[in-house]
């Protein structure tokens, strides 16, 4: 303990300690108490009382999810549309939002109103779905991507963003010779790593975890998301044990599965592939996400 410190600062100190400590266990028990489940005998699970560790290890809950035929080519969309689909957002974001933070450009304001009243004002589900298909993304992988190409809130925080870097480092490229294009991508994005990583980072997250357009736009089987094919396997499973009462009296049938231990084994699964590209991000991630937190 230094002792130039103060006891009113120590136990400050202590009780910011306790208090993360706190915080920290409210925030990862959830998904620690669903690994443990994940690995747990489905009746087990049934009779509770799996907290941190399993009762009774098995690995049946994945043997099930994985003996799906589909999962694979859906796992494999899945990644197909979190990669094409993040980096066409990212690019298109990034050039409208560097657009819009250049004050010579005349539709600026005009546009950036329009972008901020659709973040509150939309059509609906039911004339997006008439768009949607009367642009014939219906039944294609492209309604994965077009849709949500640009996100209005993204757009915002690059603006943000490019608004608070100086001015002079665009004027000093343009004297070089440097093109709109050249500045953007030779100036802008080296500076904006962090607001880019972010960026990037929910972009991603949003595609990888996104179902519902699976589920309303495309009903062929060769273009299904992991998520969906996920959501299926879990509504067939609480539709076998809920439904047919002899089942749910069954132990074997619990044993084998159980709407519970599915759910906690799906959660795992789509969480984990997320969760190995955080930390790549995180330090760009926290400087990121506090743009436009100061004013001055």
């Amino acid at each position: 303990m230094n002792p130039r410190r103060s006891v009113p600062d120590v136990t400050f100190q202590l009780l910011n300690y306790v208090l993360l400590f706190i915080l920290g266990f409210a925030t990862l028990y959830p998904f620690w108490n669903l690994l443990a489940i994940s690995f747990n005998d489905s009746l087990d699970t049934m009779r509770g009382q799996v907290y941190f560790w399993p009762n009774q290890f098995t690995l049946n809950n994945y043997a099930i999810i994985f003996q799906n035929d589909s999962l694979l080519g859906a796992a494999f969309r899945s990644i197909a549309r979190t990669v094409i689909g993040t980096a066409l957002s990212v690019g298109c974001t990034t050039m409208l939002a560097y657009t819009l933070s250049r004050r010579e450009y005349l539709l600026r304001k005009p546009i950036n109103v329009i972008l901020v009243v659709s973040m509150y004002v939309n059509g609906g589900l039911i004339p997006i779905y008439m768009l949607i298909k009367d642009l014939g993304l219906t039944n294609t992988f492209a309604v994965y991507i077009i849709p949500g190409l640009i996100g209005v809130f993204n757009v915002i925080i690059m603006r943000s963003y490019f608004d608070q870097l100086p001015e002079a480092l665009v004027e000093s490229a343009r004297i070089d010779g440097a093109s709109d294009i050249g500045v953007l991508f030779r100036i802008i994005i080296p500076c904006s790593l962090p607001v880019l990583a972010t960026v990037t980072l929910f972009v991603a997250v949003g595609h990888w975890n996104s179902w519902f357009d699976n589920y309303l736009y495309n009903s062929k089987d060769n273009l299904s998301l992991l998520q969906y094919e996920l959501m299926k396997i879990m509504t067939k499973s609480t539709s076998e044990v809920t439904s047919n009462a002899q089942a749910a009296l069954n132990h074997e049938t619990l044993r084998q599965t159980s709407p519970q231990s599915i759910r906690a084994t799906m959660t795992i699964i789509v969480t984990f592939p997320i969760l190995f590209v955080y930390p790549f991000l995180q330090k760009y991630f926290i400087q990121g996400i506090t743009v436009g937190a100061v004013k001055e």
